[in-house]
C-alpha cells in the first residue's frame, strides 16, 4: 500500500505537543527528587517495588472475595502482627488476591511469617502454602536501581556512537531524542496510575528502547537512500522525508499491528504479574510508532535545514 501524506508539515504541532507532554512527565518524576517528602504525599510518584526499595512482598490469594479494608483491620487487631500495619495492600483486579506490601524485610522472621499464615488460614480460610512471600534486602535493591539506570544509560550512549558512525549525528540525535521521549511518556504513566516497577518493567522500558529504534531505523535508511538520488532531481529535503516516511508507514502499519495485538491480550488476560510489563510494551508499540514520524524526523530535518553546513 502506498501512502502519499503531507505528514511532515503536520510535525510542528505535533512535536510541540510532545514536548509539552515530555516536559510534563519531567516534572512528575523529578519534583520528588527536589522535595523528598512529596514521595509519600499524594504526588505521583514512581511505585517501586519491593526489587528497587527493599522489603518484602506478601501474596495472599483468598477464596472469595475480601477488601483491602478487611485486610488492614485484621493486621492491625492481630497479635504479633503489628509489624505488618502499616503495610502499602493492593488489590488484583479481577482476582481474589492481597498483595501485601512492607519496607520491613521480614522475609527470614519465621516466627512473624508463621503467625501470619496461621492467622490467615484461621480468619479467611486461606490456604497456607499458597501464601507466597519475596523479600530483598536494601544492599541489594540500591544495586538493582543502579544496574537499571547503568543499562538505560549505555543503551543510549551505545544507540548515539551507533547511528553516529552507521548514519549521521544528526540521525543519532533523532533517534536518542525520541527513545527519551518514549521512556519519559511510560514512567510518567506509571507515576499517574501507580503502576508498580519491577525488575520485568525495566526489561519491558528497555524493549521499547529496542522497537523504537528499530522503527526509526527504517525510515533513516530509507531517507539515506532517496538523498543519494535527490541530486538528479533537486529534490528538497522537506520532500524528501516527506516521502519516506510514507514510504515506510505501510511496513510501520503492518509492524505495529502485529505487535499490538499479542500485546493488548497480554495486559487484557495476562493477569497481575504480568500487568506492568505487559504495559510498558503496549505503550512503547504505540508511542514508539508516533515518535519516529514526529519526533526523529523533524529533527533530522530541522538539523538539515538551519544547522548543517552541507
Amino acid at each position: 500500500m502506498n501512502f502519499d501524506l503531507d505528514l511532515l508539515s503536520k510535525a510542528k504541532y505535533w512535536s510541540t505537543l510532545s514536548i509539552i507532554v515530555v516536559l510534563a512527565g519531567w516534572v512528575i518524576l523529578a519534583t520528588p527528587l527536589i522535595s523528598p517528602g512529596l514521595k509519600d504525599s499524594s504526588w505521583p510518584w514512581l511505585n517501586l517495588g519491593i526489587d528497587f526499595q527493599g522489603g518484602t512482598k506478601i501474596s495472599v490469594p483468598f477464596n472469595e472475595e475480601v477488601s483491602v479494608s478487611q485486610v488492614r483491620s485484621f493486621l492491625a487487631s492481630t497479635e504479633g502482627l503489628s509489624r505488618l500495619s502499616d503495610s502499602k495492600l493492593q488489590s488484583a483486579a479481577g482476582e481474589n488476591i492481597i498483595y501485601i506490601n512492607t519496607k520491613a524485610d521480614v522475609g527470614g522472621d519465621e516466627v512473624l511469617l508463621s503467625d501470619l499464615r496461621e492467622s490467615l488460614a484461621e480468619e479467611f480460610g486461606v490456604t497456607e502454602a499458597e501464601i507466597s512471600i519475596n523479600s530483598v534486602g536494601q544492599q541489594i535493591s540500591q544495586e538493582f536501581q543502579v544496574k537499571a539506570m547503568q543499562a538505560i544509560g549505555l543503551a543510549l550512549l551505545v544507540i548515539l556512537l551507533y547511528i553516529s558512525w552507521r548514519f549521521r549525528l544528526r540521525y543519532a540525535v533523532g533517534a536518542v531524542a525520541a527513545v527519551i521521549h518514549d521512556v519519559t511518556i511510560a514512567l510518567a504513566i506509571f507515576a499517574v496510575f501507580g503502576i508498580e516497577i519491577n525488575l520485568p518493567t525495566i526489561g519491558a522500558f528497555l524493549t521499547i528502547v529496542g522497537y523504537s529504534l528499530n522503527d526509526t531505523i527504517v525510515y533513516f535508511d530509507r531517507m539515506r537512500e532517496n538523498s543519494g538520488k535527490r541530486a538528479a532531481r533537486s529534490e528538497s529535503t522537506f520532500s524528501l522525508i516527506n516521502k519516506s516516511i510514507n514510504q515506510s508507514l505501510s511496513r510501520t502499519l503492518s509492524t505495529s499491528t502485529t505487535t499490538f495485538i499479542p500485546v493488548i491480550a497480554l495486559v487484557l488476560f495476562g493477569g497481575p504479574v504480568l500487568k506492568a510489563f505487559s504495559l510498558a510494551l503496549l505503550i512503547g508499540v504505540i508511542v514508539g510508532t508516533y515518535s519516529s514520524i514526529y519526533v526523529a524526523s523533524p529533527i533530522v530535518y530541522t538539523w538539515d535545514k538551519y544547522l548543517s553546513s552541507e
